[in-house]
Protein backbone atom coordinates (compact mmCIF):
# COMPACT_ATOMS: atom_id res chain seq x y z
CA UNK A 1 0.00 0.00 0.00
CA UNK A 2 2.67 2.16 -0.21
CA UNK A 3 2.33 5.49 -2.13
CA UNK A 4 -1.54 5.27 -1.30
CA UNK A 5 -2.16 4.70 2.15
CA UNK A 6 -0.91 8.32 3.19
CA UNK A 7 -2.97 10.86 5.39
CA UNK A 8 -5.23 12.16 3.01
CA UNK A 9 -6.17 9.09 1.91
CA UNK A 10 -6.59 7.32 5.54
CA UNK A 11 -9.11 10.71 6.34
CA UNK A 12 -11.21 9.98 3.87
CA UNK A 13 -11.53 6.22 4.99
CA UNK A 14 -12.15 7.60 8.46
CA UNK A 15 -14.92 9.41 6.92
CA UNK A 16 -16.61 6.62 5.35
CA UNK A 17 -16.01 4.36 7.94
CA UNK A 18 -15.22 5.91 11.25
CA UNK A 19 -14.41 2.57 13.20
CA UNK A 20 -11.48 1.30 11.16
CA UNK A 21 -8.16 1.18 12.33
CA UNK A 22 -5.99 2.94 10.04
CA UNK A 23 -2.42 2.09 9.21
CA UNK A 24 0.34 3.96 7.67
CA UNK A 25 2.80 3.24 4.46
CA UNK A 26 5.57 0.96 5.16
CA UNK A 27 8.05 3.78 6.60
CA UNK A 28 11.46 2.83 6.95
CA UNK A 29 12.91 2.07 10.81
CA UNK A 30 16.26 3.14 9.31
CA UNK A 31 14.88 6.24 7.95
CA UNK A 32 13.61 7.15 11.53
CA UNK A 33 16.74 6.44 12.86
CA UNK A 34 18.61 8.20 10.56
CA UNK A 35 16.29 11.38 11.01
CA UNK A 36 15.26 11.22 7.52
CA UNK A 37 13.29 14.10 6.50
CA UNK A 38 11.49 12.66 4.09
CA UNK A 39 10.70 9.80 6.06
CA UNK A 40 9.62 12.18 9.25
CA UNK A 41 7.25 13.64 7.04
CA UNK A 42 5.58 10.56 6.51
CA UNK A 43 4.50 10.40 9.65
CA UNK A 44 2.03 13.48 10.04
CA UNK A 45 -1.47 12.51 10.80
CA UNK A 46 -4.31 14.32 12.03
CA UNK A 47 -6.54 13.21 14.85
CA UNK A 48 -9.34 11.97 13.20
CA UNK A 49 -6.95 9.18 11.80
CA UNK A 50 -7.38 7.43 15.32
CA UNK A 51 -6.45 4.87 16.18
CA UNK A 52 -4.05 4.95 14.06
CA UNK A 53 -1.11 2.51 13.69
CA UNK A 54 2.62 2.93 12.42
CA UNK A 55 3.75 0.25 9.66
CA UNK A 56 7.56 -0.23 9.95
CA UNK A 57 9.70 -2.18 7.86
CA UNK A 58 13.68 -2.96 8.43
CA UNK A 59 16.12 -5.86 9.82
CA UNK A 60 17.98 -3.31 12.41
CA UNK A 61 17.53 -3.98 15.86
CA UNK A 62 18.70 -0.93 16.98
CA UNK A 63 16.90 1.30 14.69
CA UNK A 64 13.64 -0.35 15.50
CA UNK A 65 14.80 0.32 19.18
CA UNK A 66 14.97 4.16 17.89
CA UNK A 67 11.59 3.90 15.98
CA UNK A 68 9.23 2.75 18.23
CA UNK A 69 10.33 5.65 20.43
CA UNK A 70 9.85 7.82 18.07
CA UNK A 71 6.46 6.06 17.61
CA UNK A 72 5.56 7.56 20.60
CA UNK A 73 6.65 10.71 20.68
CA UNK A 74 4.62 11.17 17.82
CA UNK A 75 1.32 10.06 19.68
CA UNK A 76 0.80 6.66 17.50
CA UNK A 77 -1.30 4.09 18.87
CA UNK A 78 0.57 1.16 18.15
CA UNK A 79 3.25 -0.19 16.06
CA UNK A 80 3.18 -3.01 13.57
CA UNK A 81 6.05 -4.57 12.13
CA UNK A 82 5.76 -5.64 8.52
CA UNK A 83 7.12 -9.39 7.86
CA UNK A 84 4.98 -9.84 4.25
CA UNK A 85 5.88 -7.21 1.85
CA UNK A 86 6.85 -9.57 -1.16
CA UNK A 87 8.10 -5.76 -2.93
CA UNK A 88 11.56 -7.25 -4.78
CA UNK A 89 13.49 -3.86 -3.43
CA UNK A 90 12.17 -4.61 0.03
CA UNK A 91 12.80 -8.69 0.25
CA UNK A 92 16.45 -7.84 -1.93
CA UNK A 93 17.12 -5.81 1.27
CA UNK A 94 16.31 -8.64 3.77
CA UNK A 95 12.93 -6.19 4.80
CA UNK A 96 9.43 -7.03 4.59
CA UNK A 97 8.64 -10.68 4.29
CA UNK A 98 12.33 -12.25 4.10
CA UNK A 99 12.05 -12.22 7.59
CA UNK A 100 10.40 -14.97 7.38
CA UNK A 101 13.83 -16.84 6.22
CA UNK A 102 15.48 -15.11 9.07
CA UNK A 103 13.11 -16.40 12.50
CA UNK A 104 16.01 -15.43 15.20
CA UNK A 105 15.85 -12.24 13.55
CA UNK A 106 12.00 -11.88 13.20
CA UNK A 107 11.99 -12.89 17.07
CA UNK A 108 14.31 -10.22 18.06
CA UNK A 109 13.22 -7.38 16.49
CA UNK A 110 9.47 -8.07 18.05
CA UNK A 111 11.12 -8.61 21.37
CA UNK A 112 13.09 -4.71 21.40
CA UNK A 113 9.65 -3.41 19.95
CA UNK A 114 7.99 -4.77 23.45
CA UNK A 115 11.19 -3.89 25.27
CA UNK A 116 11.35 -0.22 24.20
CA UNK A 117 7.64 0.87 24.31
CA UNK A 118 4.50 1.05 25.67
CA UNK A 119 2.64 0.49 22.88
CA UNK A 120 0.96 -2.08 21.62
CA UNK A 121 3.17 -4.28 18.75
CA UNK A 122 1.64 -6.06 16.26
CA UNK A 123 3.13 -8.14 12.94
CA UNK A 124 1.96 -8.55 9.60
CA UNK A 125 3.36 -11.25 7.10
CA UNK A 126 2.30 -14.17 4.90
CA UNK A 127 1.74 -17.68 4.85
CA UNK A 128 5.49 -18.99 4.01
CA UNK A 129 8.45 -18.30 1.49
CA UNK A 130 6.98 -20.75 -0.72
CA UNK A 131 4.25 -23.04 0.72
CA UNK A 132 3.05 -22.28 4.79
CA UNK A 133 4.97 -25.28 5.85
CA UNK A 134 6.71 -22.69 8.46
CA UNK A 135 3.60 -20.53 9.38
CA UNK A 136 2.79 -22.26 12.81
CA UNK A 137 6.43 -22.20 14.10
CA UNK A 138 6.92 -18.48 12.82
CA UNK A 139 3.51 -17.00 14.25
CA UNK A 140 4.39 -18.98 17.16
CA UNK A 141 7.76 -17.79 17.73
CA UNK A 142 6.18 -14.21 16.90
CA UNK A 143 4.42 -14.71 19.82
CA UNK A 144 6.16 -15.86 22.17
CA UNK A 145 8.45 -13.07 21.36
CA UNK A 146 5.66 -10.47 22.63
CA UNK A 147 3.48 -9.87 19.42
CA UNK A 148 0.25 -8.96 20.55
CA UNK A 149 -1.25 -9.70 17.45
CA UNK A 150 -0.43 -11.26 13.83
CA UNK A 151 -1.69 -10.21 10.52
CA UNK A 152 -1.92 -13.26 7.97
CA UNK A 153 -2.10 -12.56 3.88
CA UNK A 154 -3.14 -15.73 2.53
CA UNK A 155 -0.48 -15.95 -0.12
CA UNK A 156 3.40 -17.18 -0.04
CA UNK A 157 6.09 -14.35 -0.71
CA UNK A 158 6.77 -16.42 -4.17
CA UNK A 159 3.24 -15.48 -5.38
CA UNK A 160 3.36 -11.87 -4.67
CA UNK A 161 -0.03 -11.53 -5.23
CA UNK A 162 -0.59 -13.53 -7.95
CA UNK A 163 -3.26 -16.36 -7.68
CA UNK A 164 -5.78 -16.19 -5.10
CA UNK A 165 -5.47 -16.00 -0.94
CA UNK A 166 -6.01 -19.04 0.66
CA UNK A 167 -7.40 -18.40 4.14
CA UNK A 168 -7.62 -21.99 5.46
CA UNK A 169 -4.10 -21.80 6.53
CA UNK A 170 -5.05 -18.81 8.82
CA UNK A 171 -7.89 -20.33 10.15
CA UNK A 172 -5.98 -22.85 11.60
CA UNK A 173 -2.86 -20.96 12.76
CA UNK A 174 -5.74 -18.70 14.89
CA UNK A 175 -6.82 -22.34 16.99
CA UNK A 176 -3.03 -22.52 17.99
CA UNK A 177 -2.40 -18.91 19.00
CA UNK A 178 -3.61 -16.82 22.25
CA UNK A 179 -2.99 -13.82 20.46
CA UNK A 180 -5.67 -12.31 17.82
CA UNK A 181 -5.14 -13.45 14.72
CA UNK A 182 -6.62 -11.18 11.07
CA UNK A 183 -6.72 -12.25 7.81
CA UNK A 184 -5.95 -10.19 4.85
CA UNK A 185 -6.48 -10.63 0.62
CA UNK A 186 -8.44 -10.85 -1.94
CA UNK A 187 -11.32 -9.16 0.02
CA UNK A 188 -13.25 -6.74 -2.51
CA UNK A 189 -16.38 -6.81 -1.07
CA UNK A 190 -18.83 -6.35 2.30
CA UNK A 191 -19.60 -10.29 1.38
CA UNK A 192 -16.05 -10.96 1.21
CA UNK A 193 -15.23 -10.06 4.95
CA UNK A 194 -18.33 -11.90 5.87
CA UNK A 195 -17.52 -15.22 4.07
CA UNK A 196 -13.73 -15.11 5.08
CA UNK A 197 -13.53 -13.87 8.39
CA UNK A 198 -14.96 -17.27 9.62
CA UNK A 199 -13.06 -18.06 13.68
CA UNK A 200 -10.66 -14.88 13.23
CA UNK A 201 -10.42 -11.79 15.12
CA UNK A 202 -10.88 -9.68 12.07
CA UNK A 203 -10.21 -8.83 8.54
CA UNK A 204 -7.63 -6.48 7.31
CA UNK A 205 -8.42 -5.11 3.86
CA UNK A 206 -5.67 -3.11 1.31
CA UNK A 207 -5.61 -3.17 -2.33
CA UNK A 208 -9.18 -3.68 -3.04
CA UNK A 209 -9.40 -0.04 -1.68
CA UNK A 210 -7.89 1.74 -4.44
CA UNK A 211 -10.18 3.55 -6.35
CA UNK A 212 -13.02 2.19 -4.29
CA UNK A 213 -12.56 3.84 -0.41
CA UNK A 214 -16.05 2.96 0.14
CA UNK A 215 -15.39 -0.78 0.30
CA UNK A 216 -14.50 0.08 3.98
CA UNK A 217 -17.73 1.28 4.91
CA UNK A 218 -19.18 -2.03 3.12
CA UNK A 219 -16.75 -4.36 5.46
CA UNK A 220 -18.02 -2.49 8.35
CA UNK A 221 -21.86 -2.59 7.67
CA UNK A 222 -21.32 -6.24 6.35
CA UNK A 223 -19.61 -7.77 9.94
CA UNK A 224 -22.22 -5.53 11.99
CA UNK A 225 -19.55 -3.36 12.96
CA UNK A 226 -21.68 -0.62 12.19
CA UNK A 227 -25.45 0.08 10.66
CA UNK A 228 -24.95 0.21 6.65
CA UNK A 229 -27.78 3.47 7.10
CA UNK A 230 -24.92 5.19 8.76
CA UNK A 231 -22.09 4.52 5.98
CA UNK A 232 -21.35 6.40 2.74
CA UNK A 233 -21.63 4.81 -0.42
CA UNK A 234 -19.99 4.69 -3.64
CA UNK A 235 -21.31 7.51 -5.57
CA UNK A 236 -24.37 6.55 -8.22
CA UNK A 237 -23.49 9.38 -10.45
CA UNK A 238 -20.72 11.67 -11.60
CA UNK A 239 -21.79 14.91 -9.82
CA UNK A 240 -21.29 12.77 -6.52
CA UNK A 241 -18.35 11.40 -7.23
CA UNK A 242 -16.52 14.56 -8.53
CA UNK A 243 -17.46 16.22 -5.24
CA UNK A 244 -15.20 13.00 -3.79
CA UNK A 245 -12.41 13.38 -6.22
CA UNK A 246 -11.82 17.06 -5.54
CA UNK A 247 -12.27 16.56 -1.55
CA UNK A 248 -9.91 14.34 -1.71
CA UNK A 249 -7.58 16.65 -3.87
CA UNK A 250 -7.96 19.35 -1.37
CA UNK A 251 -7.28 17.05 1.13
CA UNK A 252 -4.00 15.75 -0.40
CA UNK A 253 -3.07 19.99 -0.99
CA UNK A 254 -3.56 20.65 2.56
CA UNK A 255 -1.50 17.71 3.66
CA UNK A 256 1.22 17.47 1.28
CA UNK A 257 1.35 20.94 -0.27
CA UNK A 258 0.84 21.86 -3.48
CA UNK A 259 3.63 19.65 -5.82
CA UNK A 260 3.71 16.51 -3.83
CA UNK A 261 -0.51 16.66 -3.60
CA UNK A 262 -1.19 17.20 -6.89
CA UNK A 263 1.28 14.74 -8.21
CA UNK A 264 0.47 11.87 -5.77
CA UNK A 265 -3.36 12.41 -6.45
CA UNK A 266 -3.34 11.48 -10.18
CA UNK A 267 -2.97 7.80 -9.61
CA UNK A 268 -6.05 8.13 -7.49
CA UNK A 269 -7.88 10.11 -10.09
CA UNK A 270 -7.41 7.36 -12.50
CA UNK A 271 -8.78 4.57 -10.40
CA UNK A 272 -12.16 6.56 -9.90
CA UNK A 273 -12.91 6.77 -12.95
CA UNK A 274 -11.71 2.89 -14.01
CA UNK A 275 -14.81 1.68 -15.97
CA UNK A 276 -16.57 4.85 -16.26
CA UNK A 277 -17.50 5.96 -20.59
CA UNK A 278 -14.55 7.34 -21.93
CA UNK A 279 -12.42 6.61 -18.96
CA UNK A 280 -9.46 6.40 -20.99
CA UNK A 281 -9.92 10.12 -22.32
CA UNK A 282 -10.38 11.59 -19.19
CA UNK A 283 -7.70 9.57 -17.57
CA UNK A 284 -5.42 11.45 -20.15
CA UNK A 285 -6.67 14.66 -18.95
CA UNK A 286 -6.44 14.10 -14.78
CA UNK A 287 -2.71 12.10 -15.07
CA UNK A 288 -1.37 15.40 -15.84
CA UNK A 289 -3.13 17.64 -13.53
CA UNK A 290 -1.25 20.54 -11.80
CA UNK A 291 -4.19 22.58 -9.61
CA UNK A 292 -7.11 21.88 -8.15
CA UNK A 293 -8.90 24.42 -10.31
CA UNK A 294 -7.62 22.90 -13.42
CA UNK A 295 -9.22 19.24 -11.93
CA UNK A 296 -12.52 21.29 -11.51
CA UNK A 297 -12.92 22.68 -15.15
CA UNK A 298 -11.75 19.05 -16.03
CA UNK A 299 -14.50 17.37 -14.44
CA UNK A 300 -16.91 19.83 -14.93
CA UNK A 301 -16.37 19.47 -18.64
CA UNK A 302 -16.87 16.03 -18.51
CA UNK A 303 -19.99 16.51 -16.27
CA UNK A 304 -21.77 18.45 -19.01
CA UNK A 305 -20.23 16.28 -21.83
Amino acid sequence: MAGYTDSPFRQLIKEIAPPVICITELISADGLSYGSKKTIEMLRFKEAERPHILQLFGKHIDHFKEAVKIAEDMGFDGVDINMGCPAKKVVGSMHGSALIKTPELAFEIVETCRANTKLPVSVKTRLGWSDDSTLLDFAKGLENAGAQMITVHGRTTSQAFLGKADWEPIYRLKETLKIPVTGNGDIISGNDAKNKIKNLDGVMVGRGTFGNPWLMGEVCAALGIIDEKDIKKKPEDFESLKKFMIHHCELNIEMLGKKKGMLDIRKHFASYIKGLPNAAKLRAKLVTVESVDEVKGILEIELRS
